[in-house]
């Protein structure tokens, strides 16, 4: 940052200043001082000029009311800036707050203690309350309507001061002997603040100031200090929070009277008098919140009292003994200018990171980047680079190398801490104090065919290097990267770079300058001054260094001797000495991109252009220098981009004409061509003889044109000059020059008015102004050209494409009849019955419509992208889309239409893979779908077999029983209805079932399964039945149904079949079942001795009890045989059907007595309704 004072405002009556504040919001600067004085004054900037903005602007005072009230001295004046409120104290103790009523101050509340005087007032944050503190230990807090909200007295207290934290929960109180105690908001103690920066001091000492940055506008980086405090010997401490353990400690030797921070935390200034001077000399020392020194601003008067920052951060105002000075000050904004790309950093209250803006100035767009822990932007070209911390943990940094958009492209970790980066079109160098980095970066631009076959190289070694301040590097190649040589300590430390593509130049802090080269770098050169450089600048020809020191001083040093009789500008270069060169406050400067000899600085809030160290008449701006080159200076108002920065404005980038540019201008406008052309010789420079050049061809000097044209080495102007000179029509040489020139209405005008409509078209044509071309197409009289004609409505139809306003581009593309783009259009608009209607118009084969089939795939459209498909002849893709989209069955279908082997292979790759995955009953659901039901079938069998086994829940079991049933019933109808498609008509229906059934044996492998389906199903279906009846009380059913169960031994395990029948036997009291079911159980091999040995206790104690004798209602345990074998059994009771007339299930076949299956809706086998 730079400083320097700028104005200063006398008090009447020569009266001595104490105190002064100025607003943040609203920019008053309240006063106090000596016999009651209080003044609030403001300055405004009036202009009229857009150019004159910021702080170039005269600043005059737009308000200066004198406050009546106070009769004593005003010792403390604070505001309250989201109420407008100012709140002042005088030594007698009365407080008064005023308010602002139709611009003028008027008193609001009075309050006096008649004790005591009040030593500090402090607003929170939010505005809401106010703590006052007097010397007497009184505190009171009130509200900002003026009623007290609580008080207390600290006995045998001396109060100085008075500190909110920023979320208003904590007070501090500053007390007289520079003791800080910490209280809550309710005024009750918590603890004693540790001074450590008073470490061995001795004698009475007070405090100078307490500021707490509240964060209203972010924090530098996270976790950054934010308290200050500050005692009147000069030692100060910058803390986290109120109880940090480690806080910064800064030394600034000299007696203090005040501090503050300015509008963001950044900088904090401390006022008062340097220390062991024969006279006192009024000093203003800025330091960033972790201590570093950043400028000394000396200022005259005797007593400075107080130190106060405007709300923008450019100026602060300062009480000195009855002056206020005011200094200007040119912060360090984090930024950078490449292609046209102004890149800038600013922080928000809401997040940690930075926000980094890429405003594109031709465009007016903006890229918003965030980036945590931003050190700097460096840029160069069009390209550049961030330099940022990597994280807390690591003491590691990172350069990150970005385009004109903010994209990233490449990045290097880094162990130095890069202090100073600079930046060429091939280089980056970063310099911490004792080594500098230097990394060729690379950038993707588009190959050569020889590049490429070197890119598949690895990289080279030496892109990257590190040299330390104190070694002489030679330039010759040395071994691979070590950052460790680059920690060792120097005595002398780096404190400047810049560089062009052949130097390097490396400032340091006794005033030697080191000249290194580059690519391979190697000490030339040492320099010495006698002076600490701040900021250096090399020329174009790397020739002359312009050196800016820490004072703000401008010199310059020849790095290559120039003599005399180079050339005859050689002798001009002469005229100014660098070294006799001397400008003081100077903050900025730029050489031009194109000349040695030009270059533009800043001093103070004027631009000078400098042409052989002589200076042209200065302009009034406070913008920063972007870029020079061409005769123009590009320069921005970052001050103003900073008041609002998520909304930069054009308005806020200037362009300077530099006087030879606007003196020939003045002479083509005024003089004529050839003075002109006189004058330019005189002076030439390609831009100028390129304004020759456009003004001879605007007067179709056609021969001045060319020799013009020639001297700018612009060679598409000479061949448009000579192309001109082969038109005949005076007429057309016109139109075509105001085309030149982008006067493209006056050129269309002329075309027209010549009746020559097709020029005017090609005209729009080159400018891809497309409706303009629809629009001339439309208007002209006869036929016009269809083909331009669908060329227009297909442009436009892309413009709209291009923007996504599908619906409009589906209009032209339907005129345009440009089919492609309409599938492209009704994809995105999701419009698929469009998309159906234009594959269905398309003609057989069109090479469109195996991707309208793609786009229905991605959808899930199956029947339309199996359309799509088989209209051009693409089977193969038709099945492969059923098979993405899961439609099995369609794919097995169109795969025999087809004669398509492959489908089988498909559906086992597909079902092993859902095996694979453990997803058995997707796979049975797979082959279900593809109609292969006998594959289906033994899965689900397998399924069943497995959850049996694990003898959890028999219901689901016997579900998965009959399922796989249901499709082995499925298989054997296929097998019935394919056979008598095979047999239509032939013989008769007994043969084609029989051919079913041969063909059933023959593919069926497993027999077992296909026969006796229904076995599992039935199996389970007895045993939960069984159950059932058993707790519902039906013992006879419950026992009978038991008994079916044996046939079943292969299914259910024997133990439980067995079990269950001794259960339901006993209950009913047919022991002698139930000792032959005990028998069985006893003789069980797979039971352990232990469990046989319980069954047989468990039989001795039923049947010493109870013979094993079956009851006369018991019935038989043995099932009635019929005449054809075993009888059918109910599968609703378990009872044995002996009737002829019975009900059968027309899925499962099972039977039931009709009296009982009455009562149910259906199947109770296998669920099917009962319609």
């Amino acid at each position: 940052m730079f400083i320097y004072l700028s104005k200063k405002i006398a008090i009447p009556n020569n009266i001595r200043l104490k105190c002064v504040s100025w607003n943040k919001d609203q920019g008053f600067i309240a006063c106090g001082g000596d016999e009651g004085l209080l003044k609030v004054l403001k300055l405004e900037t009036q202009t009229d000029d857009a150019k004159l903005k910021g702080l170039a602007a005269p600043s005059n005072l737009s308000m200066n009311q004198t406050l009546e009230g106070h009769s004593g001295a005003v010792q403390v004046v604070t505001w309250n800036e989201q109420y407008q409120k100012l709140t002042t104290s005088d030594q007698n103790g009365l407080i008064i707050v005023w308010m602002l009523y139709k611009g003028c101050w008027y008193e609001e509340m009075i309050n006096n203690r008649n004790k005591s005087v009040v030593r500090s007032m402090s607003w929170n944050a939010d505005g809401q309350k106010i703590c006052i503190v007097y010397e007497d230990g009184a505190v009171i807090v009130g509200s900002v309507d003026g009623n007290r909200i609580w008080g207390k007295e600290l006995k045998g207290i001396q109060l100085a001061h008075v500190a909110w934290s920023p979320d208003s929960k904590i007070l501090l109180f500053g007390m007289a002997n520079g003791e800080i105690h910490i209280y809550d908001n309710q005024g009750n103690f918590i603890m004693k603040m540790t001074v450590s920066c008073l470490h061995n001091v001795t004698g009475a000492i007070s405090i100078a100031g307490i500021h707490w940055y509240a964060g209203s506008e972010g924090y530098v980086e996270p976790d950054c200090p934010c308290l200050a405090i500050c005692f009147d010997n000069g030692r100060c401490q910058v803390m986290r929070y109120e109880s940090d353990e480690s806080p910064v400690f800064i030394d600034t030797l000299m007696n203090v009277a005040s501090i503050q921070w300015n509008q963001c935390g950044s900088v904090l200034a401390v006022a008062g008098s340097l220390r062991g001077m024969e006279k006192e000399v009024n000093v203003v020392q800025f330091y960033t919140p972790f201590g570093e020194h950043l400028r000394t601003l000396k200022v005259p008067g005797k007593q400075m009292t107080e130190v106060a920052w405007e709300g923008g951060g450019l100026r602060i105002g300062l009480a000195v003994d009855s002056y206020i000075y005011f200094a200007n000050i040119r912060p360090d904004y984090k930024w950078g200018y490449c292609s046209n790309t102004v890149v800038y950093a600013y922080t928000k209250p809401d997040r940690l990171e930075y926000c980094v803006v890429f405003w594109d100035t031709k465009n007016n767009e903006k890229f918003v980047k965030y980036v945590k822990s931003l050190m700097s932007i460096t840029t160069s070209g069009d390209f550049c680079i961030l330099a940022t911390k990597a994280d807390d943990t690591h003491p590691q940094y990172v350069l990150v190398l970005c385009n004109s958009i903010g994209t990233p492209l490449d990045s290097k970790y880094i162990d130095i801490d890069p202090l100073f980066v600079t930046m060429t079109k091939t280089h980056v160098i970063a310099a911490s104090k004792e080594a500098f980095y230097t990394w060729q970066y690379r950038v993707a631009k588009k190959l050569t065919a020889m590049e490429i076959n070197q890119v598949s190289r690895p990289r080279k070694e030496g892109r990257e290097r590190v040299y330390h301040i104190d070694d002489s590097p030679s330039g010759t190649t040395e071994g691979p990267l070590d950052f460790a040589k680059a920690f060792t300590a120097t005595r002398d430390p780096i404190c400047c770079t810049t560089a062009t593509d052949k130097t390097l130049i490396v400032g340091r802090e006794s005033g030697t300058i080191h000249k290194y080269s580059l690519p391979n770098v190697a000490l030339v050169q040492k320099y010495s001054l006698n002076y600490r450089a701040y900021q250096l600048s090399l020329n174009c020809t790397s020739s002359r260094l312009a050196i800016i020191d820490i004072s703000g001083v401008l010199t310059f040093l020849d790095l290559e001797v120039r003599s005399s009789s180079d050339d005859d500008s050689g002798s001009q270069a002469g005229t100014g000495d660098p070294s006799k060169f001397e400008r003081k406050d100077v903050w900025d400067m730029q050489w031009a991109n194109d000349n040695p000899d030009l270059f533009a600085m800043m001093e103070k809030t004027r631009m000078y252009v400098f042409r052989n160290l002589d200076p042209e008449e200065p302009i009034q701006t406070s913008g920063y220098i972007c870029n020079f080159e061409d005769l123009e200076i590009k320069s921005v108002l970052l001050d103003e981009i900073m008041k609002d920065p998520e909304r930069p404005n054009k308005d806020y980038l200037i362009n300077f004409e530099i006087r030879s540019l606007r003196d020939s201008r003045a002479l083509i406008e005024k003089v004529g061509i050839e003075d002109a052309s006189q004058f330019i010789e005189d002076n030439p420079h390609p831009r100028l003889w390129r304004l020759l050049a456009e003004a001879a061809l605007q007067k179709l000097d056609l021969k001045t044109a060319e020799q013009a044209f020639v001297r700018c080495k612009d060679y598409q102007g000479i061949e448009f000059v000579k192309s001109l000179g082969n038109l005949q029509s005076e007429a057309m040489k016109q139109a075509e020059v105001a085309a030149y020139f982008g006067r493209f209405e006056e050129a269309e005008r002329m075309y027209l008015d010549m009746d020559r409509r097709d020029l005017a078209i090609s005209l729009r044509i080159k400018l891809g102004d497309w409706f303009r071309v629809l629009q001339l197409l439309k208007t002209g009289s006869g036929d016009c050209d269809d083909a331009l004609l669908e060329q227009a409505y297909n442009a436009i139809g892309d413009y709209f494409a291009d923007r996504q306003k599908w619906v409009n581009a589906v209009q032209y593309y339907l005129q345009g009849r440009n089919q492609e783009r309409l599938a492209e259009c009704y994809y995105m608009l999701e419009d698929y019955d469009g998309l159906e209607r234009l594959a269905s118009s398309l003609p057989e084969n069109h090479k469109l419509l195996p991707d309208i089939g793609q786009m229905f795939v991605t959808v899930g459209m199956c029947e339309q992208t199996v359309n799509a498909y088989l209209k051009c002849n693409q089977p193969k893709a038709a099945v492969d889309a059923c098979v993405h989209l899961n439609q099995w069955n369609k794919a097995v279908e169109l795969a025999k239409n087809h004669n398509m082997k492959e489908i089988n292979s498909l559906l086992a790759k597909y079902a092993s893979h859902l095996l694979e995955k453990n997803k058995p009953l997707e796979a049975v659901e797979l082959y279900r779908k593809a109609h292969h039901f006998l594959e289906a079938a033994k899965l689900m069998f397998k399924i069943a077999d497995e959850e049996a086994k694990r003898r959890t829940r028999p219901l689901r079991v016997k579900k998965l029983y009959v399922l796989a049933a249901l499709l082995v019933e499925n298989y054997h109808s296929q097998v019935k209805t394919s056979q008598q498609n095979k047999a239509k008509g032939k013989t008769s229906e007994a043969t084609s079932a029989l051919a079913g059934l041969l063909e059933e044996d023959a593919t069926s492998s497993d027999n077992r399964m296909v026969d006796s389906a229904w076995r599992g199903a039935e199996a389970y279906h007895f045993f939960l039945l069984a159950q059932r009846q058993l707790y519902e009380g039906y013992m006879v059913k419950a026992m009978k149904t038991a008994l079916h169960l044996r046939d079943y031994e292969d299914i259910i395990p024997v133990v439980e079949i067995y079990s269950l029948l001794a259960i339901c036997s006993s209950a009913n009291r047919a022991f002698s079942t139930c000792s032959r079911a005990f028998i069985k159980l006893e003789s069980l091999e797979s039971l352990s001795p232990e469990q046989r040995q319980l069954y047989e206790d468990l039989a001795l104690e039923i049947f010493t009890k109870h013979s094993p004798k079956n009851n006369h209602m018991s019935g038989q345990d043995n099932a009635p045989e019929g005449a054809e074998g075993k009888l059918p059994t109910c599968i609703v009771t378990g009872w044995t059907i002996s009737e002829y007339q019975f009900w059968m299930c027309s899925v499962c076949k099972h039977c039931a007595l009709e009296n009982e299956i009455g009562s149910h809706n259906f199947c109770p086998l296998c669920h099917s309704s009962l319609a």
